[in-house]
């Protein structure tokens, strides 16, 4: 016979949300379950290791503002960390040059420096500035047409899998940096003296960022992993496992929205119908392990040509060089293509690149390659987005659950906002069962 139980609170994942949302409900004394469909805590913030080289799912950053979170951060990793000030640029037309490109023309060809400056100039002193409707839009308005020609359109359309003018004006403003007139003409003669954007400095563990949810994971023993509902029944507030049925008062869920939408039993026909406009690109990136050092210091790199068949190029070893064994390196390799990858095709043409690019010497550098997938990497902020929302989320809130997280709030975020929005979601679900 199937046990039945009931918690205050459940919480469903035990990625930074979800644990962020624990160990503030903890600290708070509200009684709850966390339950975890995997072996292992932290979500895409997981590090592997083969053969002396460590790798993160790509990019995994800390940049900690609030203080409150940095401490608790600190103390999840000890003293075992690096705080590192980027080392970024962008590759195209054959040369390197400062990011954000959009500041930093300087060192392009003359003539796209030229195309670039100019185009920004006229768009900056246009009469008629026009609301953008979408995001190649924002971009021609704010930085003209060659600098939206040579860097901001293609990089997007390679980064979201989609056009720029598919996706809406209204996600960018934090994470575009929007230099100001006096920058682009400093960044056009070499001159910008500092670093633009809201990544300018990390916090990175010294082991992989991996490093970090096992520190958290150690303050929640009450993790169950292995452990995922087959079904959510919003209105009797109610998990169904294959060994058990719980119920609860409130339910913070950090599974991806779609994916919680797919679990509901009777869904309203609304609901249903916002679920299903829902988008998220699916992303393919390599591992590269290296026999040979970097050949050059960057932590990442943006490629806007087309030609490429990568976007961003980021080395692990160099956020620390505890992550690949003495005199070598290790690199994510983010594609351009969502569909599957062929490594005998595409492995030659990264390793030309990265040739190109002055990363290694000969393709014989490379010690090994590993092909990974992630289901959820960038939500798609299409014409649907908003009005899908505006249905969804009132939804949510009316039977009682938090939907958050960057998969579970379906939006594009930091990994600080991550454990940000844990926090948050505990005090909603304090507040809706009156703790």
């Amino acid at each position: 016979m199937t046990k039945t139980s009931h918690t205050p609170v459940a919480i469903i994942g035990a990625g930074l949300t979800g644990m962020s949302a624990a160990v503030h409900l903890k600290q708070a004394g509200v009684p709850f379950r966390i339950f975890e469909r995997l072996g292992w805590a932290g979500g895409h913030a997981i590090t592997l290791e083969e053969g002396g080289y460590r790798f993160d799912r790509t990019g995994h950053l800390l940049h900690l503002r609030d203080p409150q979170m940095r401490e608790l951060v600190m103390r999840w990793l000890g003293n075992d960390w690096v705080e590192v000030q980027r080392k970024s640029m962008v590759w195209s037309h054959g040369t390197y040059t400062r990011y954000p490109y959009q500041a930093n023309t300087f060192g392009l060809p003359a003539a796209i420096a030229n195309e670039c400056l100019l185009g920004f100039l006229k768009a900056h002193y246009a009469t008629e500035k026009p609301e953008p409707t979408n995001f190649e839009e924002f971009c021609l308005l704010h930085f003209g047409e060659g600098i939206s020609k040579h860097f901001m359109i293609p990089y997007n359309a390679r980064l979201w899998g989609v056009h720029p003018r598919e996706i809406t004006a209204a996600w960018c403003q934090r994470f575009v940096p929007m230099p100001k007139l006096e920058d682009v003409v400093a960044g056009a003669v070499g001159l910008n003296d500092r670093e633009l954007g809201y990544n300018t400095s990390f916090v990175y563990p010294r082991l992989g960022i991996g490093e970090l949810p096992k520190g958290m994971a150690k303050d929640l023993p009450e993790i169950e992993y292995l452990r995922a509902p087959t079904a959510i029944d919003h209105q009797k507030r109610t998990l169904y496992f294959e060994d058990e049925i719980v119920t609860y008062d409130a339910l913070i869920s950090t599974m991806p929205l779609n994916v919680l939408g797919g679990q509901l039993v009777s869904p309203p026909v609304a609901v249903k119908e916002a679920n299903s406009k829902l988008r998220c690109q699916v992303l393919y990136y390599l591992d590269v392990a290296t026999k040979t050092p970097s050949g050059n210091d960057l932590h990442w790199v943006y490629v806007p040509e087309a030609k490429y068949p990568f976007y961003r190029i980021g080395c692990y070893s160099h956020f620390s060089a505890a992550l690949a064994p003495k005199g070598g390196a290790c690199f994510y390799v983010e594609l351009a293509d969502r569909t599957e990858p062929m490594l005998d095709d595409v492995l030659p043409r990264v390793a030309t690149a990265m040739i190109e690019m002055g990363i290694i010497k000969n393709v014989d550098d490379i010690a090994f390659v590993r092909v990974r997938k992630i289901d959820h990497s960038y939500v798609v902020f299409d014409h649907h987005y908003f009005p899908a929302l505006e249905v969804l989320k009132p939804f949510y809130r009316e039977h009682r659950i938090v939907s958050a997280g960057r998969y579970g709030d379906w939006n594009y975020s930091s990994m600080e906002d991550a454990l940000l929005f844990g926090r948050d979601a505990a005090k909603s679900a304090s507040s809706i069962i009156g703790r």
